[in-house]
């Protein structure tokens, strides 16, 4: 495939701005890369390289997030936490090769059933009234599908899998707080594959990618300003609209 042609100034700019919306929503609520991936698509990426290029761009975010909480991640259920983290980094792998070695036309036709189904879970996670941690036990043999399955998923696109993961790992009996720490650390280990295989097709736009890591930065040091001064449903809503309005513009748009 030919490389990603070079980013006008402007357009470098709008992704910027675009990386400090998604690192304050980061912070708040989750849910960013509802805001990097259409801005990409705006910059004139496909669905494809826009994936990988905003993957590879909110991965420095997740390490320190990862780090942040590292010692609140803890074992789930029947398995330990390095069990689970070598889970979710196999996983990644999958996930990013079957996405090198997907046709961008089929993955542009894909995509809009993916952001979908990202919304949806992401609306459920946020606004469901009973505790996830409320739903039960989990046993061993399932939480090794669940957790196979949403990391080969991560690795592929990616979009709402924190709240994928929170729901599975509190149903498997860790506690919200504790669940919220080890799906970050879970996420960076699929992201970290993803990544590392990600960055060697031509298809990344490093200026892209360069400048919403930067944005990405900039807004997650706002959003930890913000956190305590903005209500945490009016954030979450905000990303259930922004990706109803991608889900129904990449319908029409494919």
């Amino acid at each position: 495939m030919p490389p990603v042609p070079p980013l006008e100034i402007h357009i470098v700019l709008m992704v910027a701005a675009a990386g400090l919306m998604a690192g304050v929503q980061n912070a708040l609520a989750g849910g960013g890369s509802f805001i990097t991936f259409p801005a990409l698509l705006l910059a004139g990426l496909n669905p494809l390289a826009a994936n990988m290029t905003s993957t590879i761009a909110l991965f420095p975010s997740q390490i320190t997030s990862a780090y942040a909480g590292r010692n609140l991640a803890g074992d789930v259920g029947p398995l330990t936490f390095k069990q689970m983290l070598i889970i979710s980094a196999i996983g990644g792998i999958f996930g990013a090769i079957l996405l090198l070695n997907t046709p961008p036309s089929f993955f542009a036709r894909l995509v809009p059933w993916l952001v979908l189904f990202a919304t949806s879970v992401f609306a459920w996670g946020s606004f469901r009234r009973k505790p996830l941690h409320a739903a039960g036990s989990m046993p061993r043999w399932t939480l090794v599908l669940v957790q196979s399955c949403i990391a080969v998923y991560g690795g592929y696109f990616g979009g709402g899998i924190g709240f994928l993961m929170l729901a599975a790992l509190t149903i498997a009996g860790q506690q919200v707080r504790t669940a919220a720490a080890t799906k970050n650390v879970l996420a960076m280990a699929m992201n970290a594959a993803a990544t590392l295989i990600f960055a060697t097709s031509s298809l990344i736009s490093w200026p892209a990618a360069l400048a919403l890591c930067a944005g990405g930065i900039a807004g997650g040091l706002c959003g930890g300003w913000l956190v305590h001064r903005l209500p945490e449903k009016v954030m979450r809503g905000f990303v259930v609209i922004v990706g109803a309005v991608l889900t129904i513009w990449m319908f029409v748009r494919t």
